[in-house]
């Protein structure tokens, strides 16, 4: 059977309770639930609540009972409200109701700034304190225990797992500013991770990683010298060449894919053999793109067996377009889950929303997830039942 799944926050489904927003969804067609377990902060506008119009969820939290003894030395933070898990127990407890935990793994500020010896790091040393390196042991164990945490605890059916490898460098922090122009070159090159955890990995591959360091850091130090802004055709071009020129910088690459493709299959290896692993490789468009974070579409295919793909686009020929290249990339291997948004700035209309679920449809896409439930307007839901409505008659 289909999962017809409507990404959820603990606290959105708290408001309504848990059975009587499950009986929303079962009314326009849902069967599942994908809760966030693990999240990061934001500001949330949610139109349908009669509490908070405004929503502040604390950074790096989860929204279930952890299980200290799972995990090394980062342990994960409990959120201080929802921590106790009661909303995903309630949801797991519902007959007919398919449940996924939905976990942020390494995207985490507030574990970033604890443990920045676990955290990316430029080819400066700065660390990214809001991402720990996929490559850190500190940081894989804690990922590990994280999803194998959740499905012990919890009878959930999957996990959903966001932010498995490395961040690009555009990111969105509080109040993050630069008088510098952006572009994609800069943008690359000041994302890659170098560290010490990385650079080791790297040198037993044969990548000069010292080497590459240095000769990234004094081309990003040339460049903010120089009095020239790289316009963006010009900027891609030019970060292309780069990686068609430098042997080391393609096996880097290469590289930081072997380290996300292991993790994912150790992943998969360390939780019940019946939850289903699917991965997110990306929210960044087109999905193909997810090969700068390291996420390789066919290797994850071949390793969890599931890309769950943000299909964020206006339009559905884009959709479409993504869908095929997935395909084209896995050589069809695995199972491929859509997400989309029905609403702003995706999908703004009845007619958008039922066209993009009839193309993931008849794409083979019978797996489709939608984004999400707080932040949408009522309107939103009565798109979702009439695109359901129409696809559930094929």
């Amino acid at each position: 059977m289909s999962k017809l799944s409507m990404f959820s926050y603990s606290w959105d489904l708290a408001e309504n309770g848990v059975a009587n927003t499950v009986d929303e969804f079962k009314k326009i067609g849902i069967n599942s639930v994908t809760l966030a377990s693990s999240y990061h902060a934001g500001k949330f506008l949610r139109p349908k609540s009669a509490i908070n119009k405004v929503y502040f969820p604390e950074d790096g939290t989860v929204y279930f009972k952890s299980d200290a003894s799972k995990y090394g030395d980062i342990k994960p933070i409990p959120n201080s409200i929802y921590g106790d898990g009661e909303v995903l127990r309630e949801l797991t407890e519902t007959n007919g109701l398919s449940v996924s935990a939905w976990l942020v793994l390494l995207h985490n500020t507030p574990l970033g700034t604890r443990h920045q010896d676990s955290a990316v790091q430029n080819a400066f040393g700065d660390p990214y304190i809001y991402a720990l390196c996929p490559s850190a042991p500190a940081a894989r164990a804690y990922a590990i225990g994280l999803c194998r945490d959740v499905t012990e605890s919890y009878k959930v059916n999957g996990i959903s797992i966001e932010s498995i490898g490395f961040p690009p460098y555009e990111h969105g922090y509080h109040h993050e500013m630069s008088f510098v122009k952006p572009n994609k070159w800069l943008s690359q090159n000041l994302g890659l991770c170098f560290c010490k955890y990385c650079v080791a990995g790297a040198e037993k591959m044969g990548v000069d990683a010292k080497g590459l360091k240095a000769r990234v850091a004094k081309n990003i130090h040339d460049y903010f010298e120089g009095d020239i802004d790289l316009q963006g055709d010009m900027a891609e071009a030019l970060w292309l060449a780069d990686v068609a020129s430098d042997p080391d910088l393609r096996k880097f690459l290469d590289f930081r894919s072997t380290v996300v493709t292991s993790l994912a299959k150790e992943i998969r290896q360390s939780v019940r053999k019946e939850v289903e692993v699917a991965i997110i490789p990306s929210v960044a468009r087109p999905t193909g793109g997810a090969w700068y974070e390291g996420t390789d579409l066919k290797a994850i295919a071949e390793t969890t067996g599931v890309i769950e793909a943000c299909f964020y686009e206006p339009a559905t020929d884009r959709i479409k377009a993504d869908l095929a290249d997935i395909k084209l990339r896995t050589n069809n291997l695995g199972r491929i889950k859509g997400v989309l948004r029905p609403a702003y700035p995706d999908l703004t209309s009845e007619s958008a929303v039922i066209d993009a679920v009839s193309a993931l449809w008849n794409g083979g896409v019978k797996d489709i997830g939608f984004y999400n439930y707080g932040h949408i307007r009522s309107q939103s839901l009565n798109w979702i039942g009439k695109a359901l409505a129409l696809v559930n008659k094929k």
